[in-house]
């Protein structure tokens, strides 16, 4: 079974898995870990690509670089 993005409103499937460190003021972003936990939130590409962290606290993300395709030549 799939698991859904956590965002109200969203049934994306999950791609990223969001934790706080609140002793480092820290936001990591990781790929989808395997079991959800009840002290993270699983988000989709979109909502993890929209994800700040909030004033004074760090963003990692820990995720995969997207690589995107070359552009055609014409």
């Amino acid at each position: 079974m799939r698991r859904a993005c956590a965002r109200p409103g969203c049934s994306e499937p999950a791609t990223a898995t969001l934790s706080y460190g609140y002793a480092s003021a820290t936001v990591w972003l990781e790929p989808l870990t395997p079991e959800g936990h009840p002290m993270t939130h699983d988000l989709c590409d979109r909502h993890a690509a929209r994800t700040v962290a909030p004033r004074g606290w760090e963003l990692v993300d820990e995720r995969a670089p997207v690589r995107l395709a070359p552009p055609l030549a014409s």
